[in-house]
Parts: structure tokens; sequence; C-alpha cells
């Protein structure tokens, strides 16, 4: 490992423990930062209104108000996912009604882009929606050193993950794919326990500027995007536990580690470029002109490029 490396895992992983409720609630009120939980959902009206309600009630109430919106942004759900996340308390937005003059692609990534158009809060946190036996720890964990530490823009859960009864057999593609990319070609986030976690919070001023694979490569394309945008110091992770939650099986993590290679083929092949983009030369009445188009990556552009987004930050 690293020797910058070992001095991150020092310096920016932490423990929930590590951050009171109370600390966390000073320094929201002292920042005067908002924050905003999103949760992508396709199929999962069994554990959606858990996670929704275990959120409003220890950290949106008058005594910890520590959220201020939760959203669930529903893919294309053929069950009671929308109605029992409603019912629960949250706002729920389908992916089809969000900026619609661009087709929406299926895939988690697409979900997470959009759900920054329906989101207002200066802080991000995205939470999958198929979580067994959630805490809100899995919350306030990466919020905290969102609210606490100025320096910090991007921070991830890490967690056991068991698979059925034997411990930390989870997270294959992690341990198959992910891993061994993050290590050979950006051995700087080697330190990262769970890098394709679902789990995490980062500040609207960077996700904004980020691209978004639509698929399942956006984890990763987001760390990498993220590391060459703020650097390894602004990335951090927070211990939360044991995380439990709906186990695929062989032929999806395959496509899973497709997904998940390509995404990072595609930021090897750009030499990191959060914007790709072709300039090409047609010949005009002054002379040689530059065309400029965008590379066609499956990806979505940073949000910040939307006018739509743009208009309704200034509104």
């Amino acid at each position: 490992m690293l020797e910058e490396v070992e001095g991150w895992l020092k310096r920016r992983s932490w423990s929930v423990a590590d951050r009171p409720m109370a600390r966390l609630i000073a320094a929201k009120r002292a920042s005067g930062r908002t924050v905003s939980v999103v949760l992508p959902a396709l199929n999962e009206e069994e554990t959606v209104g858990e996670i929704v309600s275990v959120i409003r009630r220890e950290l949106m109430t008058e005594a910890v108000p520590l959220v201020d919106e939760i959203v669930v942004v529903d893919s294309g759900s053929t069950d009671r996912t929308s109605e029992v996340a409603a019912a629960a308390g949250a706002r729920v937005e389908h992916r089809d009604t969000i900026l619609p003059r661009i087709a929406a692609r299926p895939g988690k990534g697409e979900v997470l882009w959009r759900s920054l158009l329906v989101t207002s809060g200066d802080i991000v946190c995205f939470v999958d929606a198929d979580l067994k036996e959630f805490s809100a720890d899995f919350v306030s964990g990466i919020v905290g050193p969102l609210l606490t530490d100025p320096d910090v823009d991007f921070v991830k859960a890490m967690y056991d993950r068991p698979l059925g009864e034997a411990a930390g057999q989870g997270g294959r593609v992690t341990e198959l794919m992910a891993r061994p990319v993050l290590n050979l070609h950006w051995p700087r986030l080697a330190g990262f326990v769970q890098p394709l976690g679902g789990e995490y919070a980062a500040r609207r001023s960077l996700l904004e500027r980020l691209p978004f694979p639509v698929g399942y490569g956006v984890e990763l394309g987001l760390l990498v995007d993220a590391l060459h945008t703020v650097g390894l110091d602004a990335l951090a992770q927070v211990d939360v536990g044991v995380r439990k939650h709906r186990h695929q099986d062989g032929q999806a993590l395959g496509r899973m580690a497709a997904a998940i290679y390509r995404t990072a083929q595609l930021r090897l092949a750009r030499g990191h470029l959060v914007r790709p983009v072709l300039t090409q030369f047609e010949r005009g009445a002054d002379g040689f002109e530059p065309r400029v188009h965008s590379v066609d990556t499956e990806e979505r552009p940073p949000m910040a490029e939307i006018s739509e987004y743009a208009e309704r930050r200034v509104a």
C-alpha cells in the first residue's frame, strides 16, 4: 500500500461513534447546510418502507433534525414500491417524469443523476432501498464528516457484508473486479473498504460537476472522478457496522462486473478527463472551423450543465 494511502486511512477513516449526534446537530445548525436522502428503488416494496420509517423516526424530528428531505426515486417498479414509500413518509418521484425531454435509460446511475433535479440539500446522501435491518447510522455516519469537516467532500460507508450466514463473504464483485482494478490502476483508492457500496454522501457542489455512468458502474465512476476532481484528502469513509441486503445470482453479478469494467476502461482511455468531448474540424468560409461533439460513453453529463437544473438553482 502506498504511504500516502496509509496516512489517509489514519486520517480519513472513522467510526460512526466518533461523531455523537449532538455534535452533528450543532454543526448543522451552525453551518446552515441542508441534507437530502435519496433512495433509488426498483421493486423494493419489502424493504423501502422500513428504511424510510427509520430515517423519519430517528433523523427527522424536532429533537434530531439531521435530515431535511427524504426522496424515493422509483425507476419503474411493477410492485407497490411507490405506495409503500409514500405511506412511510417519503416523497416519491418517478424516473421518467424527471427531466422528461431526455429519454430515461434503465440503470441505477440514471436514477441517481436525475435525483439531483428533485432534491435541494447541500449534502446529498444515497442509500440503497434493499437494506434489511436498517440502522439510521448508515445516514448519520456518512453525513457526519460533511457537516463537521469542511475539507471533506465525499464519504463512503464501510461495513461487514455477510453472505447468508457466512460473515464477510458478501461483496463478490468488489473482491473479484473492483478491488483489483482500483489497486492496479488507481492505487490511491486502495484504502476504500467498500468502493462499490451504495451508501455514500457528498456535497452537491461536487456531485453536480461529475458525470454519472447510467448503470452499475456509477459507484466506481463517481469515486474515481471524485479523486481526480477534489483529491484523495477530500474523500473519506465511515464504519457503520453490518450491511444486510438482497443478494444477486451469478449471472447478475457478471453483468455488474462487466459494467464496472467498462466504466473503468472509459476512465483509463480518457486520461481521467471528467468531461469527454471530441473536437473535429470542418472547412468553412474562413478556413477550418472547430466542431465539438460529446463522446457517447453512456454516461450522463455533470448536472451543472443541465439548463433545468441551473434554472432551478437560480429560482
